[in-house]
């Protein structure tokens, strides 16, 4: 498996870690921002990451049938990790602003499947794919993400989350931004609030 310290450099090497001041998926704001295609845009590298994860993965869910990713940064990893573990992939698109499955993607009763993220933060996108799994009365194995951004006060999801880098960077609501933050221009890379 490829060391915390390993990841990190090549997160830093491919330019998937940024500074400045992101308003990121989930609302809150953060002086750091991963952008996962960053990495995923040099797949040899991306690879050593994928099949880290992978083997967590394997370690610690013994029975998965399906894997579901939400689009669009869940997509590629989702991909991947079915590839290295040999599972189905199938993805959910927002239509209007919720999770649906489309182009043909189902998900049968009784199935066990994990979700995969590019990065979690609060989990929110993840507990949206939750409903996708319950409403098709299949079982939710747990989740898993390249990197977990996530903080104990502010994360939704109450199951392990299996990531291959952790990262405890603070995040902030609009209401109570740091000075420094404040300061600097803001920009939102993430994909929910595109038209």
């Amino acid at each position: 498996m490829l060391s915390l310290k390993n990841s990190l450099a090549v997160l830093k090497k491919t330019e998937a870690l940024k500074e400045g001041h992101f308003i990121l998926s989930s609302g809150l704001h953060s002086s750091i921002y991963v952008q996962c295609a960053k990495l995923l845009s040099f797949p040899n590298k991306a690879d050593k990451i994928c099949k880290s994860l992978a083997s967590k993965i394997k370690k610690e869910f013994k029975k998965i049938d399906l894997i579901l990713a939400p689009a669009m940064g869940g997509i590629i990893i989702g991909y991947q990790i079915g590839k290295i573990l040999n599972i189905e992939t199938i993805f959910c698109e927002r239509v209007k602003g919720k999770f649906k499955l489309r182009r043909g993607f189902n998900i049968k009763p009784k199935k066990k499947v994990l979700i995969i993220e590019d990065v979690i933060t609060t989990g929110k996108s993840s507990l949206e794919c939750v409903k996708l799994i319950k409403n098709s009365k299949a079982t939710l194995v747990g989740f898993a993400c390249m990197i977990d951004r996530s903080q104990k006060n502010k994360v939704k999801i109450k199951k392990k989350i299996v990531s291959q880098v952790k990262l405890n960077i603070p995040t902030y609501t609009k209401n109570n931004l740091p000075d420094f933050l404040k300061k600097i221009p803001m920009s939102s890379p993430g994909s929910r609030r595109l038209k």
